[in-house]
């Protein structure tokens, strides 16, 4: 998810991401260094800075499944409950723009609440 969308957005307010409307799910990555070559594969050209949710799919009231069966790529059938997010990292990238890694260490700010900012998430899955 681009850094800004994850900070503009408000705190409470689900994710959406435009494929759950044009494609009915969201797509989403189980693993680090899958979801790198995923981020190299689709946003590689895309200068801007990521974000990677840590989402706790057991605690979603939405459906979800991996459609192809052993891959490492589950899809949600509706939006991602803010409570679902159990973690935020930045992605790291060479100065050629190339993903190489999550930065777990980087303070990623949290979403906007109506008075401001809220704190870090530290809750784990």
């Amino acid at each position: 998810m681009p850094r800004a969308a994850w900070e503009a957005r408000h705190d409470a307010a689900p994710i959406e991401p435009a494929s759950l409307a044009s494609e009915g799910f969201v797509h989403c990555t189980d693993g680090a260094d899958e979801l790198i070559a995923t981020a190299n594969r689709h946003y590689a050209a895309d200068p801007q800075p990521f974000v990677a949710l840590s989402i706790d799919l057991d605690t979603l009231a939405v459906a979800w499944r991996y459609d192809v069966p052993g891959s490492p790529y589950p899809h949600v059938y509706g939006p991602i409950a803010a409570g679902a997010i159990a973690a935020v990292a930045a992605l790291r990238r060479e100065p050629g723009g190339r993903f190489i890694g999550l930065d777990e260490t980087e303070e990623v700010p949290a979403p906007l609440t109506r008075a401001g900012r809220l704190g870090r998430m530290d809750r784990k899955a």
